[in-house]
Parts: structure tokens; C-alpha cells; sequence
């Protein structure tokens, strides 16, 4: 679908030929993200270089109602940023500076467009922390984080992506530029409209500056790996090991992961015991004694059956290395186009919410390689079906859907999410039911047209206006 003729003409006098895009290779790849379940059909591509720019785009398209659809990095897995309809695609990823840094604040004003690794280097040289990690850190942009209140492997110590947001800039659906809490630690003024644009996927607005938190510098971190028994001996674990250290991250995988990233990376397995389940701990050592605690808890943990066998880092090469069994699990199995699911509830439930799960899928995906793996420690777990090589991506899609509404079953029972930090998008649409109630998809769509009332921002995304 092409973009109308006078659209078009109005969209290069603002912006110049070269940053309105319409090659074939250009719709393919701004159109899409990771997910690749959906054909990138974008009408045009457009990259703005400033605020007022992106409030120009919104306007013309507001005027002409036309459907835009925000993008950052692309690294997205539930097809929020995907353009499947003749869409204007409008990238961030110009609007890339860091500006304003404040030293006694930890704050510093950041442009839609900086990629994740950039602010956290940034804060690294100036002797700070920024917490939020995850494996596309170095591709994903901090815009399309907050739209999607991106979590990763550190949230059981510093939580989402919401909480480092000090302050906001959106351009909403009638061009409008909102600045939203201004850095505020405090403020209760009303209705706190930075935290409804965290998460919201673009479906209000266009997130085109944040003013973002950041934190002390951990000191000395150390990792374990250890070979766990089953689910149920993971919370054991980690109740475990809560009572005497302050974890920074507690993930866990399944032995079918390690298998594959050990076949497919340069990576070892962290010891010769077998295991079904790994846990992955780490930990500030701000004493002499921070090691001597933890192994002690590891030798109660194999006491009581839990743990089989376990290592701890004794240098950050180290560390680092054994992080890789865990950080390069998606990059490895992203060759088998898995079928993804991001479900959670409550820490205290996660083992018998595990257990059912993982009844209904082995038992009826006999023929399909099963993995597990995710943020154990905040009830968050990814569970990935590989597609068999000699099947069709359509018939693998439909399969796995069958079942995915037996899994969502089980996460509507305990009260979870089907969806804990990869967004809904368009992938997850059709599930939001079993875990928002009608009454409250109801709300979203008046909410929606408050701040889009032409609903040309990522329109289909998360929920139909029209049920």
C-alpha cells in the first residue's frame, strides 16, 4: 500500500527525501521485528531528527488519519512494532543524545533513540549504574523499553524499566508534546501519566525523551551455577539463599538449554554433573565473608537434596563466562523460530503454576523439543517450543497456538500474566482476556482515545478499539 500522494509530498518537505524511505529493503527491515510471525507491509519510513519533527509527523497523519506506527531497535517479540497493514513507520532512532546529566540528581535526559548499552557505558563512566539488562542491550533503544516496560535478568533486585523512569516527553495522537513528572522523586499532583505511557506500546503516543534514573556502582559481583534437582527445588533455592544474600539476579534453564549453547557457542558446561534444572545466582561480595555465606547455604542446599553439584566465579572472566549459559540462550535457539511464551505469577506459586504448565505441554507436544528457562526469581519463566525442521512455520504457529490457550488456562487460575515483560502487541492480543478483565480492556480503549482520538497510533496493537 502506498502512502498518498500528498501525504507523501508533505511528509519529504519536512523532513528531506533521504530521511523518508520507501525502498523495499527499508520497509522490510523497519517494518518487522523479531518475532518474525508477521509480512512487514509499511507504507513508508520515516526518520525524524527532532521532537518538533516527530510532532509534524503525527499531525500530518492525524490530519490525513493515517496509522503510524512507533519503532525503536526492533527486538521486540510480541509484534508490537511489526507494520502489517500500510503503515507509517516512524523511527526514533535519530533522536539518540544524552544530555543533562545531573550528578546529585542520578538523572540524565536521553533521547528515544539510545540504545540500552549506550546509557548503560554512559553511567558507567560516570561512575554510576543503570540496572535494566536483557540480551538485546546492545540493539534495543531505551523509547521502545519504556513502551514496553522492558524487565531482563536483574528485576529481582532493581525492577522494571518504570522504575528508573524520572520524567517524559510524548508526542500523543493529536501532536500534542506532554511533559510528563520532570524528574520528580515526589509527586502526587494527580494522575501520574508517565507511568500509563510505560508500557503502553505506542498506542498513546510517541515516547521521544525520558529522563532516566541512575544507581550506585555493585562492587565485587560473584556467580554460581548450580545443578538443581527439579522445579520445586528452584524456590527451595533461592528461599534459601534470600535468607542470607542480597541477590542481584536469580535465573534459572533447563538442561536443554545448555546443551544447545554448548553445541552452538564457545561456551562449557560449568561441571560434569548432570542436571535437569540450573540456577544462576549473583551477588555483591561487599565482605570477606559474602563467599563464605553463600557456600554454606550451597552445602545446605545439597544436604537437603536440592542442589547436585554447583561452581562459583573467582574472577569476572569467569563471571562472565558463566553468564553466557544463560544470556545465550535466545541468540542460540533463534535458528529453530521457537514459539515463545512469557507467562508469570506470584514468587510463592511458581512451582506448582510450573508443574501444570509443563504437564499440558509435554504431554501433548510429544514430538516438539521443550525449553525452559527465565526470571525465576520474580515468578517470570520463557517457555520455548522448537519448530521441527520439516515443518512449515504455518502448521508449527497453529499447533503451538492450540495449546497456548490451555497454558493461559493455567495462568488465568493463578492470576498471572500472559504476558510478564515482552508486551502484548499483536502476538498476545487475543489472550489479553485471561488476564485483564473486560471491564478494565473496556478502560484502555477510552484511555486510548483521550490521548489518540483518531487512533492512528499503533492501532491493533494490545486491543481492538472496536470489540
Amino acid at each position: 500500500m502506498a502512502l498518498p500522494t500528498l501525504l507523501l509530498d508533505e511528509l519529504t518537505q519536512l523532513l528531506g527525501t533521504e530521511r523518508v524511505l520507501v525502498d523495499q529493503q527499508s520497509l522490510t527491515n523497519y517494518g518487522r521485528d523479531w518475532t518474525r510471525v508477521y509480512q512487514p507491509r509499511p507504507a513508508a519510513i520515516v526518520l525524524p531528527g527532532s521532537i518538533e519533527e516527530v510532532q509534524g509527523i503525527v499531525k500530518l497523519a492525524k490530519r490525513e488519519r493515517y496509522a503510524i506506527v512507533p519503532s525503536g531497535g526492533r527486538t521486540g517479540l510480541s509484534a508490537g512494532a511489526v507494520a502489517t497493514s500500510g503503515e507509517l513507520v516512524l523511527s526514533l532512532e535519530r533522536l539518540n543524545t544524552l544530555e543533562d546529566f545531573n550528578a546529585v540528581d542520578a538523572t540524565v535526559r536521553c533521547g528515544a533513540g539510545v540504545i540500552t548499552e549506550q546509557l548503560q557505558q554512559f553511567a558507567k563512566d560516570q561512575g554510576l549504574y543503570y540496572p535494566v539488562d536483557f540480551a538485546s542491550a546492545g540493539s534495543s533503544q531505551l523509547g521502545g523499553n519504556i513502551a514496553t516496560n522492558a524487565g531482563g535478568i536483574k528485576v529481582i533486585r532493581y525492577g522494571m524499566t518504570r522504575d528508573w523512569v524520572a520524567g517524559l516527553k510524548v508526542v500523543t495522537g493529536t501532536g500534542e508534546l506532554l511533559e510528563l513528572n520532570c524528574g520528580l522523586i515526589k509527586n502526587n499532583a494527580g494522575f501520574d501519566l508517565r507511568q500509563l505511557m510505560v508500557g503502553s506500546e505506542g498506542t498513546l503516543g510517541v515516547i521521544v525523551e525520558a529522563t532516566m534514573r541512575l544507581s550506585k556502582q555493585p562492587k565485587n559481583l560473584a556467580v554460581l551455577v548450580l545443578g538443581v534437582t527439579d522445579m520445586p527445588a528452584l524456590m527451595q533455592v533461592l528461599g534459601a539463599y534470600q535468607t542470607r544474600l542480597d541477590l542481584t539476579a536469580f535465573e534459572f534453564f533447563s538442561d536443554a538449554c545448555v546443551d544447545k549453547v554448548v553445541s552452538h557457542q564457545d561456551v562449557q558446561r560449568p561441571f560434569s554433573t548432570a542436571a535437569p534444572y540450573y540456577a544462576l545466582l549473583e551477588f555483591e561480595q561487599l565482605t570477606e565473608a559474602a563467599m563464605d555465606g553463600a557456600m554454606a547455604v550451597f552445602e545446605h542446599c545439597v544436604e537437603q537434596g536440592w542442589v547436585l553439584d554447583g561452581v562459583a566465579s573467582h574472577s569476572e572472566a569467569q563471571a562472565e563466562s558463566l553468564w553466557r549459559l544463560r544470556e545465550d540462550i535466545s541468540e542460540t535457539i533463534s535458528r529453530w523460530t521457537p514459539y515463545k511464551n512469557d507467562i508469570s505469577t506470584v514468587v510463592s506459586k511458581v512451582p506448582d503454576f510450573l508443574g501444570e504448565v509443563e504437564a499440558v505441554v509435554t504431554g501433548n507436544y510429544p514430538d516438539f523439543e521443550v525449553l525452559w528457562y527465565g526470571h525465576i526469581g520474580d515468578g517470570n519463566v520463557h517457555l520455548n517450543i522448537l519448530k521441527p525442521d520439516d515443518m512449515s512455520q504455518h502448521e508449527f504457529q497453529s499447533r503451538c497456538g492450540e495449546v497456548s490457550r490451555w497454558v493461559f488456562e493455567i495462568v488465568q487460575r493463578y492470576r498471572g500474566s500472559v504476558s510478564a515483560e515482552h508486551g502484548v502487541g499483536l502476538l498476545k492480543k487475543a489472550y489479553l482476556g485471561y488476564s485483564r478483565s473486560e471491564a478494565e480492556i473496556e478502560i484502555m480503549r477510552q484511555i486510548k482515545k483521550v490521548f489518540d482520538p483518531e487512533g492512528i497510533m499503533n492501532p491493533g496493537k494490545i486491543f481492538d478499539l472496536d470489540p
